[in-house]
């Protein structure tokens, strides 16, 4: 059983480490764009601009559902997100721990 199941809590591991990493660029990626740093007229900037905010709006969009609250003008659903990754991720560590 083992044969199939680390791969694929690695495979998650890794999905997840990924979603951290794309989330925290959009959250950058959105600072940068409000201090008027990068040009999001330049077609390649909004290429990779749009394509970082699409593949983390949606998994920050049932948070902002169910969490509408923010703090001011700043919006702390990234920080959930990244919480619960997180936590994702040292559960399946556990995990992984048992069988090795």
């Amino acid at each position: 059983m083992d044969i199939f199941l680390v791969p694929t809590l690695l495979l998650a591991k890794a999905v997840i480490g990924m979603a951290i990493v794309i989330t925290v660029a959009d959250v950058l990626l959105s600072w940068l764009i409000a201090a008027d740093i990068f040009n999001i007229n330049n077609k390649f900037v909004y290429a990779v601009i749009d394509t970082v905010s699409r593949l983390s709006g949606f998994m920050l969009a049932p948070i902002r559902r169910r969490m509408p609250i923010s703090i001011g003008m700043l919006d702390i659903s990234p920080v959930v997100l990244i919480l619960l990754l997180t936590l994702c991720e040292n559960v399946i560590n556990r995990i992984l721990l048992k069988f090795y």
